[in-house]
């Protein structure tokens, strides 16, 4: 399926969240240089994920270094595609973008970019070509 780039000239992918009963619909970066999805402090507590200073913290770098982040799962749905579970960095701030990374949406989805056309495609795994 292709999507259009953004009037800001960024690939923006319409996405619904979900966490238990809560469902988000939203937009998020792809991008391909990104190690990891990261999630925003409000995303999140729309979701109703709650924050545990017991679970496991991940440490994040560049401009997101020092930041506290945990590992929270949610179930991402592009489009009519089967939802796929997906591995966020949560953050503890809303000073960074929702992103999705190679870990693990760009290992869930195979994605082409057409940037001189102004829009990208995304697939699930396994279903052909973008």
């Amino acid at each position: 399926m292709r999507f259009p780039y953004s009037v800001g000239g960024k690939p923006l992918l319409p996405i619904t969240l979900s966490l238990a009963a809560k469902d988000l619909a939203t937009e998020a970066l792809l991008d391909s240089g990104a190690d990891v999805n990261v999630l925003p402090w409000r995303i999140g507590e729309a979701l109703g994920a709650q924050w545990d200073d017991r679970k496991t913290t991940l440490r994040l770098a560049g401009t997101l270094s020092g930041t506290p982040a945990m590992p929270l799962l949610v179930m991402g749905r592009v489009a009519d595609f089967p939802p796929a579970r997906l591995a966020f960095a949560w953050c503890r701030t809303d000073d960074v973008p929702l992103v999705l990374g190679q870990t693990n949406f760009f290992m869930e989805f195979d994605i082409c970019f057409f940037r001189s056309r102004l829009e990208f495609s995304v697939v699930p795994k396994g279903s052909g070509t973008p």
